[in-house]
């Protein structure tokens, strides 16, 4: 026997189909999220890539850390 999954997921965009690998992957196909989240890593790699010195660290620091804390405060009063 194969390894199968028992119960796979579909995201359905008018007659398009596509499979999601888990329950996030699903979220972002149906949200259509994916061209955030490359804005986002690329705002990210954009803001590493010019840091020259520790003002310019506590800055980027401090940006990561609020966006982290906005992240949690999503994940704990959502509703999934």
């Amino acid at each position: 026997m194969g390894t199968k999954a028992k119960n796979p997921l579909y995201v359905v965009k008018g007659d398009q189909v596509e499979a999601a690998e888990n329950f996030l992957d699903l979220m972002i196909k149906k949200f259509n999220l994916q061209p955030v989240i490359d804005f986002i890593l690329f705002v990210f790699k954009f803001m590493m890539e010019n840091i020259k010195s520790y003002a310019a660290l506590e800055v980027a620091v401090t940006l990561f850390d609020d966006l982290l804390k906005r992240l949690e405060l999503f994940k704990r009063f959502a509703i999934i």
